[in-house]
């Protein structure tokens, strides 16, 4: 974003509203002002920001117990997948309206959101082949590079042809399920889609977002016809099944599971690379935060 960029929206946002400002400083610091601003009373929390953003102000308001702000985010990042899968236009101006509307209306609702570990995140959260784009996306970033579509395809290709495509290293633990092991990477996602190539949607299922449990998919094997089948499967707008195949794990509506590695894989949540872990937890926590969008 640009500061001209920030100026009009707080100036629209403003013009209706009774409105303080923060400038985030730091990693961490939305989380922060989050928490605060449930602290203090505040009705709504609006941020200008893109997904990663996003999580830490929902992580923050999620600290402050049962009497939290609503929610309501504007896409000022590169994909903006939250804020587009809630339904609302994909630039700042189109975005701001919508809310303001919403506001005046008194239209909000409960959403639910994914825990990982002592983490929730709003859309996806993985462990391996994504996670490790995800590092080097922010590596790209932090020496000034911008992260385009054309950036993450690239990375995505050169992790995918430089990685072990011979031992994996996952197994998936769900309730009542024998485990299933021999997994080289794991998705889980709380919404549809689970991210966008520019205007386009890629999902793993259609399902009914923030809503209806957990989903995920993980691969047996880095085979490049199988990846690219269930690539093309995640590129039709109108399919409304799990991928499926010998090489493809997927399952729907989850209300736990677990993801356990034989050494430390990268994670990610919301598309922040968060490091590396042996085993996350993931649960499905609903009506857990109100938006207005």
């Amino acid at each position: 974003m640009t500061g001209r960029d920030a100026g009009l929206v707080v100036r629209a946002l403003g013009s209706r509203l009774e409105l303080d400002t923060r400038q985030t400083q730091y990693r961490g610091h939305a989380g922060e002002l989050a928490a605060a601003s449930a602290a203090e009373g505040y009705e709504l929390v609006v941020v200008f920001s893109g997904d990663g953003t996003v999580n830490e102000v929902v992580n923050g308001l999620m600290r402050a117990g049962d009497q939290r702000p609503a929610l309501a985010p504007i896409p000022g990042g590169g994909a903006n997948v939250f804020a587009r899968t809630l339904g609302l236009p994909a630039d700042a101006g189109g975005a701001v309206q919508r809310i303001l509307a919403g506001v005046a209306a008194g239209t909000r609702r409960k959403i639910g959101l994914g825990l990982a570990g002592d983490r929730y995140f709003t859309f996806s959260s993985g462990l391996g082949l994504d996670a490790e784009v995800m590092a080097d996306i922010e590596k790209q970033r932090a020496r000034g590079r911008r992260a385009s579509v054309a950036a993450y395809l690239r990375t995505a290709v050169r992790r995918y042809y430089g990685m072990d495509r011979r031992r994996p290293a996952l197994t998936l633990r769900t309730p009542g399920q024998p485990p299933v092991s021999g997994l080289f990477m794991g998705v889980v996602t709380n919404s549809a889609p689970w991210t966008y190539l520019g205007n386009h949607p890629v999902s793993p299922v259609h399902a009914d977002p923030f809503s209806s449990g957990l989903d995920l998919f993980a691969l047996r094997r880095m085979r490049t016809l199988s990846t690219l089948a269930l690539l093309s499967h995640m590129m039709q707008t109108d399919n409304k099944e799990l991928p499926s195949g010998r090489d493809i794990v997927s399952a729907a509506a989850l209300n736990d599971l677990v993801f356990e590695a034989e050494h430390p894989m990268a994670f990610h949540i919301d598309g922040e690379y968060l490091g590396q872990r042996s085993s996350v937890a993931f649960r499905f926590v609903p009506d857990a935060v109100c938006v207005v969008a």
